[in-house]
């Protein structure tokens, strides 16, 4: 186990596939660059939401909505979040929305950030206004797709042919000659889901040109990136991790694990960062290492809940150098196993080498903004001591943080973050190592 150990912790390694964020980023021009984009890059990056080629808004409808916004309802009579654009029936404005419109759509994003994500929500409300409107709307994207792939969400694209829609139908061939595997989805679920994430990128097109999407979300999105300058390719990675899970239910190695991270959460801590702000190139690298600490976190968390959807993330030649047989998760056998918890204590250790990384940003950050991810990190880290704290039982119960922890370590970071002087954070770790204050 020693010998296995030491190789399963081994750092990150050089990988073709993810930004190279090793201390040489460059953030000429606020944006992300790559030397080369391959053919699957191209493919997914040229889907443009053309504003010639789709019945637009008329001015009248503008006007009448510009009058009514204000009485608009975002909550239905089931208490349902509602859509306020659904009735409109083209997929983006003739001309720039007005303001009303554009506050509606990011009090929709706020809402259903509140509902969907309690814990990242209370680590956005503190930010100055226009910083907390902005991480919202990402939210709002980033969880609309993966409701897509992962859920049950039927996204609104109006004027669209669905499945028999020819766009639709040749991005998704295009697709697939660049995949090693099939689907693993039945055929309907798959052509649901890839269709509907090949709208949803055209939806993020209207965000990098002069289109406005009708989508609450992709409206608020294009405004949050036109103020922050945030690169398309983070979200288009995003979305290529949703088409991951359409096509791969297993991980051979770390390696391909990583990859997975980096899509689904590094690609997260990229937009947020340039939401806070930061001036040194190396808080890309340790963003980058905040993503994968806390979906390394998730896949274990949800261990047992993913292999009912016939889902392994953890890489399959760690489970069998360890003897461990994922039909041992259907039923929670796993916990019997003598490997299991060493397996988990020695996952954790790898997840916390991401996680000292992910702590390295947060002087890097604005005072103001500091808090926010802050938070999120002591959050996961706190489900990561608990889940080692059960000796990795993630079976019988779904580990989660109660209203009385989330409380006691949302008033620490804050207290920490946002008031401490920086000459006191030596004090605060030596007690933290000593139990007397957490971890923060």
């Amino acid at each position: 186990m020693q010998a296995w150990a030491t190789e399963m912790l081994e750092r990150r390694k050089p990988l073709d596939l993810v930004l190279p964020l090793k201390g040489n980023a460059s953030t000429k021009s606020g944006r992300f660059e790559r030397e080369q984009l391959t053919p699957l890059e191209r493919l997914r990056t040229g889907v443009q939401l053309a504003t010639e080629a789709v019945k637009a808004v008329s001015r009248t409808a503008m006007e009448a909505l510009r009058e009514s916004a204000q009485f608009v309802g975002l909550i239905g009579d089931d208490l349902e979040l509602v859509d306020p654009f659904s009735h409109l029936e083209a997929p983006i404005w003739s001309e720039k929305p007005p303001a009303e419109l554009l506050r509606l759509a990011y009090t929709y994003c706020e809402e259903l950030t509140r509902r969907e994500a309690g814990n990242f929500y209370h680590s956005f409300k503190y930010l100055p206004e226009d910083k907390r409107q902005a991480m919202c709307a990402v939210y709002a994207f980033c969880r609309r797709a993966d409701d897509i792939a992962d859920g049950d969400w039927s996204d609104r694209f109006p004027g669209s042919l669905g499945e028999m829609d020819p766009e639709a139908k040749a991005y998704r061939e295009a697709l697939e000659q660049h995949q090693v595997a099939e689907t693993v989805l039945d055929e309907e679920a798959y052509l649901n889901k890839i269709t509907q994430l090949f709208f949803f990128r055209k939806k993020l097109s209207s965000c990098y040109n002069e289109a406005w999407s009708t989508d609450p979300v992709f409206l608020a999105l294009k405004d949050t990136v036109q103020r922050f300058t945030i690169p398309r390719l983070v979200f288009d990675d995003l979305i290529s991790g949703m088409e991951d899970d359409l096509y791969q239910n297993r991980y051979r190695t770390f390696d391909d694990l990583y990859v997975y991270c980096y899509r689904v959460a590094s690609v997260v801590g990229l937009m947020c960062i340039e939401i806070y702000g930061y001036e040194d190139p190396k808080a890309r690298k340790y963003a980058e290492s905040w993503g994968i600490f806390m979906q390394l976190t998730n896949v274990l968390r949800d261990v047992g809940e993913d292999i009912h959807r016939d889902r392994v993330y953890l890489p399959s030649e760690e489970l069998e150098a360890n003897s461990l047989e994922p039909t041992e998760f259907v039923d929670g056998r796993v916990v019997l196993n003598t490997s299991w918890e060493p397996y988990c204590h020695h996952y954790a250790k790898r997840a916390r080498t991401y996680l000292e990384e992910a702590r390295q940003l947060l002087p890097l950050l604005p005072r103001e903004t500091r808090y926010s991810p802050a938070a999120m990190i002591a959050f996961y880290d706190k489900i990561l001591k608990q889940i080692e704290r059960s000796q990795g039982d993630v079976f019988t119960q779904r580990i989660r943080l109660n209203k009385a922890q989330k409380i006691s370590l949302a008033a620490a970071v804050y207290l920490r973050h946002r008031f401490l002087p920086r000459f006191l954070d030596p004090v605060w770790g030596a007690l933290a190592r000593v139990g007397v204050l957490p971890s923060v």
